[in-house]
Parts: C-alpha cells; sequence; structure tokens
C-alpha cells in the first residue's frame, strides 16, 4: 500500500469511516443490522390444544441489538410456508418483543399474530424478517 493510502486508510478509521475502493461509507453502514431473533419458541409446551393458551406458549422474539429506536412498523415476520405478520411498533434501543401466534392485547413486550392456527412447525421451519422495503434483515432456521 502506498504511504498516501495508508494515510488515507488511518484518516478514515480515526473518522470512524471505512474505505471501499476509492470511496468512503460510515462504518455504521457496512455493519449488521441492530435487529434480528432472540429466543424461538416453535414448539407450545405441553399437548397441542390449538386453544388460545396453547397458541401463545409459540412465539418469536425480535430485539434490537442497538443503541436506537427502531421503527418496525410495516416489517413482516414469516414462515416457511409464508404465512406472514405485519409488525406495528417501535422497539426501543436493547429491547426485545415476543410475537405469540395466538390472540391477545398487545403490550411493550408482547404482541399477537392472531392466527387461529400454530404457525411454526416443530420438525422444520424458518422464521425470516423483513423491513419496510422486503429486505430480509434476519433469518433463522431449526430442524
Amino acid at each position: 500500500m502506498s504511504q498516501l493510502a495508508s494515510r488515507l486508510s488511518q484518516a478514515a478509521a480515526a473518522a470512524g469511516l471505512v474505505l471501499l475502493g476509492a470511496s468512503a461509507v460510515p462504518a455504521s453502514a457496512v455493519t449488521q443490522p441492530a435487529v434480528g431473533f432472540g429466543a424461538i419458541q416453535y414448539d407450545s409446551p405441553g399437548k397441542d390444544t390449538r386453544s388460545n393458551a396453547s397458541l401463545n406458549a409459540e412465539w418469536v422474539t425480535v430485539t434490537n441489538k442497538g443503541g436506537r429506536t427502531v421503527d418496525l412498523t410495516g416489517w413482516t415476520l414469516s414462515d416457511a410456508e409464508r404465512h406472514s405478520y405485519r409488525l406495528r411498533l417501535k422497539l426501543g434501543a436493547y429491547k426485545s418483543v415476543k410475537v405469540h401466534t395466538g390472540t391477545g392485547r398487545d403490550t411493550a413486550t408482547d404482541v399477537f399474530w392472531g392466527s387461529r392456527a400454530y404457525v411454526w412447525n416443530n420438525d422444520r421451519d424458518t422464521a425470516t424478517l423483513k423491513d419496510s422495503r422486503g429486505r430480509t434483515v434476519s433469518s433463522k432456521s431449526w430442524r
């Protein structure tokens, strides 16, 4: 690396930038998204009775791992069979929300899909979180 390129790289690093080719972009633009999946309870404990309590014991946690509130309005959570739930909330910095399969009253920590059937397959499935533009932000599979 030439001395000039080395100095530019050091100056960019000091300014919180990453050099990509001949252009500099904010380091935050090349980091992983702050929102992703936490714990997932895809197999409702006990016998599958399809009761609301049993449906709500199946859930996915969406977690904001970043230091800023993220507006998840219009984001979607879906499974491999394309069952989809549209989020309508703002998720605070370092906060999580559980998305339960059944019905209930939404709070800051728990929201409800409103399904009358189980969404997550016990043996194999994939949870996918997409932003309001339809871009995949996070995906988590199990077998």
